[in-house]
């Protein structure tokens, strides 16, 4: 793999179902994630719902120590559901160190610091700083890059 191709395996991008319940509430649902479910009274309510169950759920699936999906293509009649860039990394992370299969006391040594730290840059509700993502990342063999995509 040369430098400059691109290694994410993950997209910000999930899709989402919201449907109306029986009760005339909307249920939003996640094919890819079974266990993130929420409501809302509205569709925008739910809709405002979505992201944070999201979240909770890859957040709970880290914790677990479970695997998490990549996130199918957005089929017809879904919606898009992003991941805010911040727990976006937070769950590259966790996916391209489950996938170097060592510890986090190995990683720690690869960064140099203490296994804390590591622990600490794993946890999906922890506010880790941008140079310390960077020196994970940097340890597991990648490189944060950025781009922008202009919305309709």
């Amino acid at each position: 793999m040369t430098s400059d191709q691109p290694i994410m395996t993950h997209s910000p991008i999930w899709p989402a179902e919201i449907r109306p319940d029986d009760e005339g509430r909307y249920l939003v649902t996640f094919p890819d994630l079974p266990e993130a479910l929420t409501d809302g009274a509205t569709l925008g309510e739910a809709w405002d719902e979505a992201a944070d169950c999201l979240e909770e759920a890859l957040a709970g699936r880290i914790n677990r120590d479970e695997e998490i999906p990549v996130p199918g293509k957005i089929k017809r009649g879904q919606y898009k559901v992003f991941l805010d860039p911040q727990f976006m990394l937070k769950v590259l992370l966790y996916v391209h160190w489950r996938a170097a299969n060592i510890t986090k006391t190995e990683l720690a040594g690869r960064m140099q610091v203490r296994e804390s730290e590591v622990r600490r840059l794993l946890d999906p509700h922890y506010g880790s700083k941008l140079p310390q993502m960077e020196k994970a990342f940097a340890a597991l063999g990648a490189r944060i890059t950025v781009s922008l995509e202009k919305v309709a």
